[in-house]
């Protein structure tokens, strides 16, 4: 019997199912929105069911009979991508689909260089990557998602494996004018009476206000945000200081104005950076090929994006 569906129908089928909207899974995999109500719809015809219940506020959400056939279909493309693991360990090759996640506050220094020189090295590598929180970055590796993760050993649950790269004490950020700016080293007790622009992401704001509820101080808040670009443009103008642990090549803000990193003095816990997997007694070439690039281009002696201090 002729097979009438195809395995990108499948890939949009799931993606649809994960996202819970059409609009949402055209976003995650690259493809018009068109293409993959057509994709569905198609596969809906294909097997007289209906596998989504049309809902305008919420999006989709799959029928009953949706859930067994999303559940299926899952199971189906996991089989299909061991078939590239099958020709990779035959042909020793590292070729075919991989999915990166990378945490948002570290993305843009490390993931765009270790990408371009696994798929120069590796050109039949289909390499997809996703940036996100790390709640979001464990979600989507249980979910097969993500294959691996870059990111931070915080709050890592006992299900998922890390593999640490490099540890990264912290630092301090101001504008070069600063009376710190220009000093070997800085205490807590020196940073906790200046105005702090405090990186008020999940994890990364508990890191950094442990680091002075262990020292038993309290850090002076003058402003909080999400993101790192602020973060560094608000030190630049001379808002306050900030608190970093990936000192970056980049020594200007994202409006152009110099930047002054300068290590915290003391014994502090440092983040480690390292790559989350699910645990698993075998994994694929094109993964363990991966990690190894990790670990050979992100080391305690040079690593994409930052200059260790």
């Amino acid at each position: 019997m002729a097979l009438r569906y195809t395995l990108r129908q499948l890939e949009y089928f799931v993606a649809v199912g994960d996202a819970g909207s059409i609009a949402a899974a055209a976003e995650r995999t690259n493809v018009s929105s068109p293409s993959i109500s057509t994709a569905i719809s198609g596969l809906e015809a294909e097997f007289g069911a209906e596998f989504f219940v049309r809902q305008h506020a919420q999006g989709l959400s799959l029928t009953p009979g949706g859930r067994r056939f999303y559940a299926a279909a899952k199971a189906l493309l996991e089989n299909a991508r061991a078939l590239h693991d099958v020709a990779n360990d035959i042909s020793e090759r590292v070729r075919g689909p991989i999915t990166v996640g990378c945490l948002v506050s570290v993305a843009s220094f490390v993931l765009p260089e270790l990408r371009h020189e696994f798929e120069v090295a590796n050109p039949e590598v289909e390499f997809r990557q996703e940036e996100a929180h790390q709640a979001d970055l464990i979600r989507m590796l249980r979910r097969a998602e993500i294959d691996v993760g870059i990111t931070y050993d915080l709050d890592v649950p006992q299900d998922i494996a890390f593999d640490p790269l490099l540890a990264l004490p912290p630092h301090a950020l101001f504008q070069p004018g600063h009376p710190f700016a220009n000093r070997p080293s800085v205490t807590l007790d020196d940073l906790a009476i200046e105005p702090l622009i405090l990186l008020d992401l999940p994890l990364s704001r508990e890191y950094f206000l442990s680091l002075f509820q262990t020292a038993g101080l309290r850090p002076t808040i003058a402003e909080r945000t999400p993101h790192l670009p602020m973060v560094r443009s608000m030190v630049a103008n001379g808002f306050g200081y900030g608190l970093l642990n990936v000192p970056s090549m980049n020594v200007h803000a994202p409006d152009g104005k110099p930047l002054s990193y300068v290590p915290i003095k003391g014994d502090h816990r440092p983040m480690k950076l390292g790559l989350v997997t699910m645990r698993t007694e075998r994994k694929s070439r094109i993964l363990s090929a991966f990690e190894e690039h990790c670990r050979s281009r992100v080391t305690a002696e040079s690593a994409p994006g930052m200059t260790l201090l």
